[in-house]
């Protein structure tokens, strides 16, 4: 069985992916050679707060930060720590 949405559901799920949206156009312009994946899960996480909304991903199941923070060969759920960003990496964030 397919569990069917409120509208209540839906507006919900519509303002938490325009916070997202908002979120990651903000953070990709930081992500260059130099900084940090923990530089872009701390803004991640002060731009997430600023919206009056909580980060998913933080505590759940124990995952200690805001973002997944995920680079070159790291498929998914890249823990953000002190890895400094070189030319030519390629990052996803989510």
């Amino acid at each position: 069985m397919i569990p069917l949405k409120s509208q209540k559901d839906l507006q919900m799920l519509k303002r938490s992916g325009e916070i997202l949206a908002r979120v990651l156009q903000k953070v990709q312009l930081i992500v260059r050679a130099g900084i940090t994946t923990l530089d872009i899960d701390r803004l991640s996480e002060e731009l997430i707060l600023k919206e009056k909304a909580l980060p998913a991903f933080k505590g759940y199941k124990g995952f200690p930060a805001t973002a997944c923070v995920s680079v070159n060969e790291e498929i998914v759920h890249g823990i953000p720590g002190p890895r400094i960003l070189l030319e030519g990496d390629i990052v996803s964030i989510d």
